[in-house]
């Protein structure tokens, strides 16, 4: 696995709650992301019951942290459906199917189908929504806007045209 796909496939790691399966692949993690280091320090020292009730109330209360990438653009509007529709589109033209729990526009999802691919078009297509996410996340004061702040730094530069 090429590094980009390490370093992405570990970022979705960390956006997702921490059970106790990302507990035991902390160290892992921090030696193979030494972009997420930051975050993994911090998820390292802290309690797994602490860390999880962090995640809870950072990304489960509201949607002013929405990891659901549609939700940036859409909103709760009938818009959305469609969103969420041609990210699952996407996944199939990668032979991928989406099973998942969430959504498909979950970033989680998404940083593991980056992963997988090597295709970043749909984090690029929706680096507004992440760095509104990052500066939401960072005004809050949570570790979790150390993670956003390598992501949108890993994503290649802006060809400043117009989205797909």
């Amino acid at each position: 696995m090429p590094s980009d796909a390490v370093f992405y496939q570990a970022a979705a790691l960390c956006l997702t709650y921490p059970d106790d399966d990302f507990v035991a692949r902390l160290p892992l993690l921090r030696e193979a992301a030494p972009q997420l280091r930051e975050f993994t320090d911090h998820a390292t020292v802290t309690p797994p019951q602490e860390l999880a009730a962090h995640y809870v109330q950072v990304f489960d209360f509201k949607n002013r942290h929405s990891l659901y990438l549609s939700w940036w653009r859409d909103g709760d509007t009938r818009r959305r459906g469609m969103s969420l529709v041609r990210f699952q589109d996407i996944y199939k033209a990668y032979g991928m199917e989406f099973t998942g729990e969430e959504l498909p526009d979950f970033l989680p999802a998404v940083l593991e189908f980056t992963a997988r691919t090597g295709n970043t078009d749909l984090l690029t297509e929706h680096r507004d929504c992440l760095s509104q996410l990052r500066v939401r996340l960072t005004d809050f004061g949570t570790p979790y806007a150390c993670v956003l702040d390598a992501v949108c730094a890993a994503l290649p530069a802006s060809t400043g045209g117009v989205r797909p």
